[in-house]
Formats: structure tokens, sequence, C-alpha cells
């Protein structure tokens, strides 16, 4: 990727023709459905493809093949080394892919091509790869019976998992599902976001090159009203892993008790605080605050999106912001490797946006940084003055806007307004005393808390949050316990 320049970029772009069927049973296949919506690039309004809108009945075929492959054993039943031979090869043929996987997913959303190549291709194959590691290295246990008698706790797979995915990390996240799930032994219904539907179905292709049995993976794009609804419903589906806002998560949550009561596991975003206490390095936090909101255009689920600063620090820290977002976070092609911002992924979301933007003017929010836009590209915005209680302040935005509020300085307060959220994905604190730093952190309510730093993160360590972010965890050994039942079996050992 190091060689390719623009130029090499955009011809490889001209050159693309993406698969566009459902992958189903180990093989692309028609689409019941005959209409169909456009893929269009937000970085030209390019049409890249146009994508079935799929079908209640695509996602029922869908079904019966992971049934099928689940309860005939083809993949849950293969000796552990298989299986982590398999998904290790699947992880080769993602690292061999990446620059067509990042090429489709910078085209499809937006994303800077360095970072979709650097960043979500690279850790998309590096999890698919830690989960096969544990495929052999993970064990059952035995219970502390009686001597005449012998019980014996095993995971056991689920059976078919569907797995609802966002546009913002379409393959990332997509991986944090499948890996475990695959790692554990159950089949699988991908639907992946209607804006970024063609890496997926190139993901499914690599994994059956790589020995993935049919059925065990199968990915069905369309809308989500239609094929999402119907995945949620199906009474064949025994559980759904979903990644998106809150109000489909609630959904899905619905299908599952007027269907078969199925498991959900959501992450449904958050409104993530970065708290600043009075001796922090604002140098250091300036620039976590800009990458932790500006990064992908500041459509991720855990953007720092409240910083929240002494009163007496806010011009030192905004002064320190502006300078920061100007040097890094300048709009250019996605396609250009030296771009480090791209666009919102479409006309709605951008829309949204301004939406809050406006609203949050009318509720005395002063933008203060950026605000405008060319075209989809939206300039990093920085709203101050933003009070508690305010639209901005407490609803997830999805894009590249920092809203700044004040307090007094005080531990207390500070904690008070960072949990004052009906989120609880992430959190961060910014200090230099290490026990105050300890002290604060096991007060706020997050799934994950940083301490001078943010979005440090790995597939080692558990991901999801509390409160309206959702139930679950992704990545870590942690997620192999959600996609896995415990099975008690009791032997009575009677003396002879």
């Amino acid at each position: 990727m190091a060689d390719l320049t623009h130029q090499d970029w955009l011809a490889a772009a001209v050159r693309l023709t993406p698969e566009t069927r459902p992958f189903i049973g180990g093989r692309y296949v028609e689409s019941t459905s005959d209409e169909t919506f456009p893929s269009v690039s937000p970085r030209d309004g390019r049409v890249l493809a146009q994508i079935p809108a799929g079908s209640a009945e695509d996602v029922d075929r869908a079904v019966r093949a992971a049934r099928e492959s689940f309860e005939d054993g083809r993949w849950r039943d293969l000796p552990p080394r298989e299986r982590k031979r398999i998904l290790l090869r699947w992880a080769d043929a993602i690292t061999a892919c990446a620059a067509e996987l990042a090429l489709l997913d910078t085209l499809e959303m937006g994303k800077p091509i360095s970072e979709a190549h650097r960043v979500d291709v690279a850790k998309t194959a590096e999890t698919i790869a830690w989960y096969a590691e544990t495929i052999d290295k993970t064990y059952d246990e035995l219970a502390p019976t009686p001597g005449d008698a012998l019980a014996w706790i095993t995971r056991e797979p689920l059976g078919v998992v569907g797995a609802v995915v966002p546009w913002n990390y379409a393959l990332l996240i997509a991986s944090w599902k499948l890996g475990p799930a695959l790692a554990t032994g159950n089949s699988v219904v991908l639907k992946p976001a209607e804006q970024t539907s063609l890496a997926a179905l190139l993901l499914a292709r690599l994994a059956s090159e790589a020995g993935l049995p049919d059925g065990v993976l199968n990915v069905v794009p369309g809308r989500g009203e239609v094929v999402g609804q119907a995945l949620g419903r199906h009474p064949g589906v025994d559980k759904i892993a979903f990644t998106g806002s809150a109000e489909v998560a609630r959904l899905f949550q619905v299908y599952a008790g007027e269907s078969n009561g199925k498991q959900v596991a959501v992450e449904a975003g958050g409104k993530s605080p970065q708290l600043i206490l009075p001796d922090a390095d604002l140098s250091a936090a300036a620039s976590a605050v800009a990458w932790g909101i500006f990064y992908n255009a500041g459509q991720t689920c855990n953007a720092g999106s409240r910083v929240i600063v002494p009163a007496a620090l806010k011009d030192d820290l905004l002064a320190e912001l502006v300078k920061t977002t100007g040097e890094t976070f300048r709009p250019g092609d996605p396609l250009d490797p030296a771009t480090a911002f791209g666009p919102l992924v479409d006309e709605v979301q951008l829309g949204r946006v301004l939406g809050y933007l406006d609203t949050a003017r009318a509720e005395g929010g002063k933008i203060v940084l950026g605000g405008g836009h060319d075209g989809l590209a939206l300039e990093p915005t920085i709203v101050d003055d933003v009070r508690p209680g305010t639209t901005i302040e407490r609803e997830e935005v999805f894009g590249p806007v920092l809203s700044v509020l004040t307090y007094d300085g005080s531990p207390e307060e500070g904690i008070r307004l960072a949990n004052d959220t009906d989120f609880g994905l992430v959190a961060s604190v910014w200090t230099r005393d290490v026990t105050t730093a300890h002290r604060v952190a096991k007060r706020l309510r997050a799934g994950t808390v940083w301490i001078n730093t943010f979005d440090a993160s790995d597939v080692i360590t558990p991901f999801g949050g509390f409160k309206a972010t959702g139930a679950g965890r992704d990545k870590s050994l942690h997620a192999l316990d959600a996609y896995t039942a415990l099975k008690t079996t009791w032997l009575n050992l009677p003396e002879t």
C-alpha cells in the first residue's frame, strides 16, 4: 500500500466491478427481490453499483443454509485445530486482498484510504486471526462434585447468529461479531448496512475460498426495514448481535420479543466525555480531544463528542484545539493517501448534522470553528457555550462536532457532568495526579475509561457500555461467552 499513489487509487477505482448479489450457501445467488438501490460514493456522487433491496425470502434462504450447516456439524464438529487453520487462512486472504477491501470501504463510506487500509482492513484480519488462535486454547470446566459423581460444564455454540453491522467501520465491526461467533462453532447470517454492502460480500467469498464450509457464513444486503427486520424476527435465528443506533437497537429487542425470544446483544452509540481536570497537560489533552472527535469525520460510536473543561482553562484549551485541528484535519480526497479527513457518508447524514448545528445555535451555542461544508465534506466544528441539557449536549450527532462545556474545576462537578448522559460507552479523564485519576475513573459510568489518553484499544480488551449504549461486549475472550451457552453434563459414579 505504501507504494500506491493517489493516481494508482483513482485508476483502481475506475476498474472496480464489485459483486452485489447475496452470498448464501457458499455462493453468490440472485436476490428474490427485483428492487435495487444505488450504492453512491460520498467522495464524488458516483454510483458504484445497484444493490438488491433484499427480501424476507432472501433472509429465509440464508437462515436455512446457516441452520443446515449448524445442525449437520460441518463446522462446529470439525477438530479445533482444523477450524483454527481455516480462520487463519481467511485472515491471510483478507491481508492479501487488503487493497481491494480498503478501496471498497473508502468508495462506499468516504473513509480516507490510508485509514481504511492501515486500520480497518488490517485490524479486521488481526481480529479474525486472534479468534482463530483461541479455538484450541480455551477449556471447559469440571465442577467440584462429590466422589460418586462427575459433572462437566461445556460452552456450546448457540446455533445461528444474525449479525447486523453499521456503515462507519463496516469491516472491523463485522469482524468483532464474526470472529468469536465462528470461533465458537456458530453459523452466521451477516446483514451489512445499506451504505456499505460491497466489502462484506467480498469478505464472504474470501472466507469460502479459505475453506469455510458452505452455509456457515452468509451475507444478505438490503434495506434495514426489510432484511434487518426479517432477520430479527426469524424463528430460526438464535441470537442477534447488533451495532448501530439506539432506535434500531430497540426495534431488534421488539422483534425478538415478538418472535422466538432470541438473545439480542446491542452496542448503540454514545455521547462520550473527555473530562479535563485543572492539572491536566492541556497540549496532550487537546491533541487527544481533536483526534477523538474528528477521526473518521466524527462518525464513530465512541467519539469524544463532549469536552468538559474548567472555565479558567477553556480559552487555552480551545487555542490548542484550533491549532491541532487546522494542522491535521483538512478535508481532502479520500483516495489521496495524504488525506486524514473525509466526507460524511451521505446526504442524510449531512442533513442530520447540519440540523444539530442549527439547533445548537438556537439553544445558545456558539460555533467557534468550522460549521461550513463543501458537498458532503463538513468542516471540523467546535461549538462553545454548550449548556447541560441542550440537544447537542444530550444526543449523538455522529459527525465532526465537538461540544465544549465548562465547570468549576472540582472533580465532583466534573464527574456529575460526565455521567449526565443517557449513554455509557467510553470516557476519559485528564490529570497528572494518579490517585485522582483512579478515583475519578472508578466513578465514571462507561464501559471503557481512559486516563490521559483516548481511543487506545485492542482486540484483547472488551468493548461495550452501560445504560442506553446497550448490553453485551465485543472483543476479548469475554466475547466468546456471548456466542455460547453453558451446558452441564452430570454422571453418577456408583460404587461397584
